[in-house]
């Protein structure tokens, strides 16, 4: 029986339910009246339900579908703006018990160079990226009680957050790691992490078990009750995904959006990012094994269909997907992009030793973080490496509420100008700070209170001076 308010995987993920749904948006992918009143209900920029979204996947009119590519573009520029957030991952430990066959670091692979950093190791990559201009990160480490204990990931996080090199800091944290105890995540919220990032990689329960067939993460029922623990520890932010290929698109796009409105129907707020990986080569994994992979128009559908579903939600596009993707994607919702990165443990601080065999997958953008910031601007968006809303206070249901208003651009419009300036001051190569003094000059002026732009600009000169962390 589905239930959203049921605490309860089976309920609020119910396999009966997403038949049925199916069922529905493919009988009614060519019903123009009903097309026409579920894109008119996403125009009052409310959401939509995942029986309605789905039918917007569905829908095989190409008239509407450019219908609904637009609205995902004015929906993203009226709550994001131009604004894209930037972050790198942090790779600690590939060490991992579990045996998930799509995943090298899966218990049984030989090939893989397996790593630990100790806390010096880990000082030496914050400072390489620090020395990028990064600001955010998202420490990644596989599930080894052992190796891997909550007590390494807490001392890896203080470690972090110690590190002043020149003028870098990484002010905030995110955490992938595996489903953990409400005990664990009051460790975490306590740490002073931002969000708790978990992808549930496929809601189909008999597919679930099947590519996890060893180790704790087999259990599907934990797994995927993971954020009521992470909300019950105090972790108010929290990130979804699953990862496309495992199983069927349409499946996975109406279980990431029951697993939304659970969250939003339990705990009064949903999650504040939902990432959308596509499965990669890499060592000991065949991709082609896998025979649910998908394209990229499906894949630019899917965003702008969790777009429109969920126009107040975080989205997030990896270097896993090429340059020409991560553009087009930009257009219909994404609002997070990682630069530079390395999914290799230990890959920042020493890149020409970088060994290929203890990655997590192949990247497709391998460009500097530099050429990607420049790139943004050279697009029309502003690369933003704000941190204030997490250290603010301004996260859970203060964010939503916020952002539900659209008064969160009076914050994050002017902080994502003053880190960029920041970044062009410290980081960037003359061509990129040319092309972002131009970009600020003109966005300042987009400031809709006229105190804050007066602040804002006052700043901008304090951080060409040498000041720095200014916010609002």
């Amino acid at each position: 029986m589905y239930n959203p308010k049921s605490s309860k995987a089976e309920e609020f993920i119910s396999h009966e339910e997403i038949l049925n749904t199916l069922e529905y948006a493919n009988a009614n992918k060519t019903n123009v009246q009903l097309i026409d009143s579920i894109l008119e209900k996403a125009k009052q920029l409310k959401g939509l339900s995942h029986k309605e979204a789905a039918v917007l996947l569905d829908c095989e009119i190409e008239e509407k579908n450019k219908e609904i590519y637009a609205l995902a573009e004015q929906i993203k520029n009226e709550f994001y703006g131009n604004r894209i957030v930037m972050f790198a991952p942090l790779y600690l430990s590939n060490y991992c018990v579990n045996g998930c066959v799509y995943c090298p670091y899966h218990l049984k692979n030989k090939h893989i160079t397996r790593k630990k950093m100790t806390q010096d190791e880990i000082r030496q990559e914050v400072i390489a990226l620090q020395d990028m201009g990064h600001k955010r990160l998202a420490l990644e480490a596989g599930e080894d009680p052992i190796n891997n204990p909550i007590e390494y990931i807490l001392e890896c996080i203080d470690t972090i957050y110690s590190i002043k090199h020149k003028n870098g800091a990484i002010r905030r944290v995110n955490v992938n790691i595996a489903a953990t105890t409400v005990e664990n995540y009051k460790k975490l919220k306590d740490a002073g992490i931002g969000t708790y990032i978990l992808f549930q990689e496929t809601y189909h329960k008999e597919s679930y078990e099947k590519l996890h067939p060893t180790g704790p993460k087999h259990d599907y029922t934990y797994h995927t009750e993971a954020m009521d623990r992470a909300m019950l520890g105090g972790i108010d932010d929290v990130g979804l995904g699953v990862l496309f290929g495992l199983e069927l698109f349409r499946y996975e796009f109406i279980g990431l959006l029951m697993h939304a409105e659970h969250l939003e129907s339990v705990f009064g707020v949903g999650p504040h990012t939902i990432s959308v990986p596509r499965i990669r080569p890499a060592d000991d994994i065949d991709p082609t094994a896998f025979h649910n992979s998908i394209n990229d128009n499906i894949f630019a559908k899917i965003i702008a269909c969790i777009r429109i579903s969920l126009p107040y939600t975080g989205m997030i596009v990896s270097t896993r997907e090429s340059k020409e993707c991560r553009e087009r994607t930009l257009h219909l919702g994404i609002s997070q992009i990682s630069g530079a990165s390395k999914t290799s443990v230990g890959g920042y601080s020493k890149p020409e030793e970088e060994d290929e065999n203890s990655a997590q997958f192949d990247l497709s953008d391998k460009r500097t973080l530099d050429e990607v910031v420049r790139w943004l601007m050279e697009l029309g968006y502003t690369p933003s490496f704000c941190t204030a809303c997490y250290r603010e206070g301004r996260t859970g249901d203060r964010f939503m509420n916020l952002c539900k208003s659209r008064q969160i651009r009076n914050c994050c419009h002017p902080n994502a100008l003053m880190t960029l300036k920041e970044y062009l001051e410290d980081y960037a190569t003359p061509e990129t700070k040319k092309i972002g003094q131009a970009l600020i000059k003109r966005e300042i002026e987009d400031i809709p209170n006229e105190k804050v732009k007066e602040i804002a600009k006052k700043n901008l000169i304090d951080i060409g001076n040498g000041g720095r962390d200014f916010r609002f």
